[in-house]
């Protein structure tokens, strides 16, 4: 407890430091929005293993160390041309990059913009002509109130800098747009608040990048909360990719609201951070909504990868899909929590849920616990969750013709994360992971 109330504190103090400075152009919403977000983050703090959703995720390290919230805009040594590890071809044109929470225009591009769409820095459009939008919008769907957590809250008394996406109607991205949140040489323990906000008005369409990376093992916090619009007709495809330094911690929370009719397409893909969490939240309150929820997690010894979803059908006639596969290796854990909650009114929903696992170590260890919640009667539900090891007999198939051992298993386990890969649609994602997960078989494609 007092190792709680210690940090608060010194989360209180940056609160005011911030304060301070944003005030004197923020809207007083915004500064009454803040006060209100860290009252509640004072009155719950960080979450315990004692409570349901926590169980299997122990953020006790969070906690107790002393980690500094950072609004320092003073300029690095990083140029547009040291970014090339960290960005994408299909978005070099359409980017905007946070290095340590700050935005940073001299490495964002935006040249390729629709008629009509506004993507910007979150703190200069709450300044600007698009203020009422925002606050229509802001902590709408990641919302302060009694059944909020710590990390939503305390990321919330921290908005700042961030990405603020909006398309008016009919407007259509005709290149992906790549959010860049680059954590670079952070030699003290910082924390560091990325805020998404992305309203698709009907009849938009737009692929959304959203990346995490770093440039060195430093250790750092990262409390990211995204929140997503998706109008009538709409459709948004969203890739969120998680390469944190294998020191850091990473949690996010991913709050999507769906009109008529409108898709949403979420991929997430985690293989860095010493412990990350993320939070999903989909809720379909309107007819003829449909999302597609799906990720892969690929960690190793000294690794802990929580999901935790929720998708929420409200209306009748929606449909969602989710897979998730894990790929654990050495002494690693992974949680993976999903609930489809189907309500009263909700029928003719049409629902699946599926999460496999794969161990390639004794000392892996996953915890899952798929669910379905129906309270209609006339719907069409599945569920299923699988954890084993390779196939002894697919691997003694490879090793009958001649494949050497190590080869045979690393086969196996591309094959295993394969229909996740095989899903993407921007090259130069799926090339990553390609090399992400042969990275980790030690194994080349040309092998």
């Amino acid at each position: 407890m007092t190792q709680a109330i210690k940090e608060e504190n010194e989360y209180a103090a940056a609160f005011r430091a911030l304060q301070e400075t944003a005030e004197r152009v923020a809207p007083a919403w915004v500064a009454r929005l803040r006060e209100q977000a860290l009252a509640r983050f004072e009155q719950v703090g960080f979450p315990t293993t004692s409570e349901e959703d926590w169980k299997y995720t122990n953020v006790a390290p969070i906690a107790r160390a002393s980690f500094a919230p950072t609004f320092d805009k003073t300029s690095d040594d990083l140029t547009p041309d040291a970014l090339a590890a960290y960005t994408y071809a299909e978005a070099a044109q359409s980017r905007l990059v946070f290095v340590n929470g700050s935005y940073r225009a001299e490495l964002s591009d935006l040249r390729e913009l629709p008629a009509g769409a506004v993507i910007r820095n979150l703190a200069d459009a709450l300044t600007s002509e698009h203020e009422a939008i925002l606050r229509a919008y802001l902590a709408r769907a990641a919302s302060i109130d009694e059944s909020t957590d710590g990390f939503t809250a305390l990321n919330t008394a921290f908005i700042n800098d961030g990405a603020f996406v909006y398309l008016p109607k009919g407007a259509q991205l005709s290149a992906p747009l790549h959010l860049l949140f680059l954590a670079n040489e952070t030699n003290e323990q910082t924390a560091i608040f990325p805020r998404v906000l992305i309203v698709a008005e009907s009849e938009s369409a737009a692929t959304i990048i959203e990346s995490y990376e770093a440039t060195d093992e430093s250790v750092y916090f990262t409390n990211a909360v995204v929140e997503v619009f998706v109008g009538a007709n709409a459709r948004v495809t969203h890739y969120k990719v998680q390469r944190e330094s294998d020191a850091a911690f990473h949690i996010a929370t991913t709050q999507v609201e769906l009109e008529r009719d409108a898709h949403y397409d979420l991929t997430t893909i985690t293989l860095g951070a010493r412990l990350s969490r993320h939070g999903i939240h989909v809720k379909m309150a309107h007819a003829g909504a449909s999302c597609a929820v799906d990720g892969l997690y690929l960690v190793g010894t000294g690794q802990h990868a929580d999901t935790h979803s929720l998708i929420d059908h409200i209306a009748p006639h929606c449909t969602s899909r989710q897979l998730y596969k894990g790929i654990l290796d050495g002494k690693s854990r992974a949680v993976f929590n999903g609930k489809v909650f189907v309500r009263r009114d909700a029928q003719q929903t049409d629902a699946q849920q599926t999460n496999k696992n794969l161990l390639l170590s004794t000392d892996a260890r996953v915890d899952t616990k798929p669910q379905l919640e129906i309270f209609a009667d006339d719907v069409k539900c599945a569920h299923g969750a699988t954890v084993g090891q390779l196939e002894e007999e697919e691997l003694f198939y490879l090793l009958s013709r001649g494949l050497h051992t190590e080869l045979a298993r690393n086969l196996l386990t591309y094959g295993f994360a394969e229909e996740l890969v095989e899903k993407l649609k921007i090259e130069s994602i799926k090339a990553q992971l390609d090399e992400a997960i042969l990275n980790r078989l030690h194994a080349r494609l040309e092998v």
